[in-house]
């Protein structure tokens, strides 16, 4: 299909430009192809709405092209680059003072617009402007005023629907049916259609439902009930609403299923590097079943040589293809507690694309080699064929290398060396990531632990393991070589990105520090200053405490089209690579790779990658939200036989309407109320973390030691409060 652009002075003065610019984007691409940028571009060039005829005039569309033009109009209508107005003329919305992002709701009702495009500022939305969109929901918003940096606006049209289902409690009302939704992010309340098979349900009724009419014009929301729960009582009911919460498929689609029965499973050489010889090892958790990565590492007098070799999904899911359309919808993979909802389906994520060990897996490799003092000297990237060696975990890495378990290092004989040079490699690039200034947030991670029938039976915190931090070195290093060989080779790519605080939250952050009397003096061109206080704090009973804190205070890493670094680990230039199963942007990074390495990847435009990046990054937040979700309600689960119990514990949150607490024994957190301290009247002191009694000038602060009794754990509202039996004398030790 080719382009060509006709002089035609009576349609638009633009013209000559947007010739131009087609002819240097047909060289850049090396193809003419109708795409996305061409068509922004031409927006561009005008500089005025444009019409759809004026369009196919402009680029001289034949009737195959018209047809194309108009699937590309509504792709960019659905993403918020172009507005379709009343005329039926297109028009970009920041040249109308027009912004398209995603609205962030509150549960005051009012709202966020994250702006799509990445130089913009968030918007804020007061509740009477939020009209009838929802949180996640793609919106167009109007910049309405800046109050002291601060801009406000309204929002003018809802583009995109996040959310398909609803879950809330069941309300009667004369002869309707109601639901009122769980999230208190949503105001709307839903009216129940054909509810005959759920007449019995009684008021407070937890259910979830598909939402089958959005508000418009005064017109109520509908819905239809999908599932009625008898309670959240046990780890499959939870992880069944969170899925209908948030939308989460429960399988693949059929055809999707049928494409991946049909693939070419053979596994033969090709064009590929043969490192079937090498030591290649993977290093997960004990319960993991798709293995991204394996590594391997080889020493000489010179330094080191490293193999990371990732598993070659982009071979198998092909751009254009029913794989590839559900896993860019997915966009990324989703962990509960004894399960997981893929990106791919099994017979890729778990077996073909797996690097089990003792199989010949096709893999990208990159092959790094470091001199002594842990610096690269020379990077390469193949299309390879590998064999695991063996499968390792975390826990029998750690035993072999830390605890020197001789049991252990028996059993691992063969590859204990090689396993050896990896604690050293390792060590080595850690050392040279913390004089970058890298930001290591040494967080605990939930660890929900089951009984053989899938119960719950406990609730850990995740012991940090150098183990852990041998295959986190690797992929950093790793992904940051071939973020830096894209970049030279001037390929369009998906970049991991993480933009430095705001100078507000740095400062909220020092007010903090200075409340618990942790010296700190910074610097706003070095960020060694962060590192250099979380190092302080290692071992020390405030070291959880404050990184979480400090984690709050920074921006959200995302993706984007653009590399603008990353913050957190003082990186130039950062994109993911390292996990093709579970992350669509992986793909992405692979196919822009295989363009270098081969000529058959494929090739991206700018702006169509700015859009899958915001969509990706919108995917990766909402698992997030869903895996915290399941967290928080498994800690109320696992407290609901413990009423009446008493705990000590830490203050780490304190807000206007109580404090949070951080149980010692159980990695649980739960809320006492302010309204249950009936000695007094307490006022929140904001810039002090603490409430004080305003007769006896009783405080509570973060940091506080207190005792605490188990009060209220409701699992269907996501409660866990606390009564406050006393608080202790003696504040948690800090560094001097």
């Amino acid at each position: 299909m080719g382009l060509r652009v006709k002089h035609m002075g009576a349609i638009d003065d633009g013209r000559e430009k947007c010739d131009k610019i087609i002819r240097v984007m047909r060289k850049k691409k090396n193809h003419q192809d109708l795409t996305r940028d061409i068509v922004l571009h031409v927006f561009k060039q005008v500089k005025r709405p444009i019409a759809q005829n004026e369009l196919v005039a402009i680029l001289s569309l034949n009737k195959k092209q018209g047809k194309a033009l108009k699937h590309i109009l509504r792709e960019l209508i659905r993403d918020g680059s172009v507005l379709q107005l009343k005329n039926k003329r297109y028009g970009l919305p920041q040249e109308m003072n027009l912004i398209a992002g995603t609205l962030w709701g509150t549960r005051s009702g009012s709202g966020f617009v994250v702006p799509d495009n990445v130089n913009e500022k968030d918007l804020f939305i007061p509740a009477r402007f939020i009209k009838n969109a929802f949180h996640g929901d793609k919106v167009i918003t109007r910049v309405e005023r800046n109050l002291r940096g601060r801009r406000e606006g309204t929002i003018i049209k809802i583009i995109g629907r996040k959310i398909k289902n609803i879950v809330g409690f069941v309300r009667h009302h004369r002869d309707l049916m109601y639901i009122i939704p769980e999230d208190e992010r949503i105001s709307h309340h839903f009216i129940v259609t054909k509810p005959t098979k759920y007449s019995g349900l009684k008021d407070d009724h937890l259910v979830a439902a598909r939402i089958t009419r959005f508000p418009d014009g005064g017109i109520d929301p509908t819905c239809t009930i999908l599932k009625a729960f008898a309670g959240l009582n046990d780890v499959h009911s939870i992880i069944q609403f969170i899925q209908y919460k948030n939308s989460l498929p429960f399988r693949f689609k059929k055809r999707t299923e049928n494409e991946a029965q049909a693939l070419d499973l053979s596994i033969d050489r090709q064009d590929r590097l043969d490192l079937r010889e090498t030591m290649h090892v993977t290093i997960d958790g004990e319960l993991a079943k798709d293995f991204d990565d394996a590594v391997c590492v080889e020493k000489n007098d010179h330094g080191f040589t490293l193999y990371v070799s990732i598993a070659d999904v982009s071979h198998y899911v092909l751009p254009g293809t029913d794989l590839d359309r559900e896993a860019y919808e997915r966009g990324t993979s989703v962990y509960f507690p004894g399960s997981v909802i893929p990106m791919l389906p099994k017979i890729l994520s778990n077996d073909i694309c797996s690097l089990n060990p003792n199989m010949d897996r096709f893999a990208i490799t990159a092959k790094l080699i470091f001199n002594r003092n842990g610096d690269i000297t020379s990077s390469s990237f193949h299309k390879s064929i590998i064999r695991s060696f063996l499968r390792l975990t975390y826990n029998e890495v750690e035993d072999a290398l830390v605890r020197k378990d001789r049991a252990v290092r028996k059993e691992v004989q063969k590859i204990l060396p090689a396993l050896e040079y990896m604690g050293e490699l390792a060590a080595l690039l850690h050392t040279k990531r913390e004089r970058l200034g890298s930001l290591d947030f040494d967080l605990p991670e939930l660890n929900i632990i089951l009984d053989i029938k899938g119960g719950l039976r406990n609730i850990l915190k995740i012991e940090r393991l150098f183990s852990h931090r041998i295959i986190e070195e690797f992929m950093i290093v790793t992904n940051e070589a071939v973020a830096k060989f894209l970049t030279e080779n001037k390929v369009n790519t998906i970049y991991r990105i993480h933009e430095p605080p705001d100078a507000e939250k740095l400062r909220d952050f020092e007010r903090l520090l200075q409340t618990l009397s942790i010296k700190y003096k910074r610097d706003n061109k070095n960020i060694r200053d962060l590192q250099r206080t979380l190092m302080s704090l290692e071992g020390t009973d405030y070291e959880f405490l404050v990184s979480r804190i400090l984690l709050r205070s920074m921006k959200q890493a995302r993706y984007s089209s653009q590399n603008k670094g990353h913050f957190g680990l003082a990186s130039r230039c950062y994109l993911h690579f390292t996990s093709p199963i579970r992350r669509y942007p992986d793909i992405v990074c692979h196919r822009a790779l295989k363009n270098i390495l081969s000529g058959n990847g494929k090739r991206y435009g700018e702006t169509e990658l700015e859009t899958m990046a915001n969509y990706l990054s919108n995917r990766e937040r909402t698992a997030m939200e869903a895996e915290r979700e399941i967290g928080d309600r498994m800690r109320v689960l696992f407290m609901k036989d413990k009423i009446g119990q008493e705990y000590d514990g830490v203050i780490s949150r304190v807000v206007s309407f109580g404090f949070f607490v951080e149980l010692a024994d159980v990695f649980v957190e739960g809320l006492v109320l302010v309204n249950t301290l009936y000695d007094d009247y307490y006022h929140y002191e904001e810039e002090r973390f603490r409430l004080i009694g305003r007769r006896m000038r009783n405080i509570y602060r973060l940091g506080d030691r207190v005792k605490i009794r188990i009060t209220l754990a409701n699992v269907e509202k996501n409660q866990l409060h606390f009564s406050l039996v006393k608080k202790y004398q003696i504040p948690i030790d800090s560094p001097d």
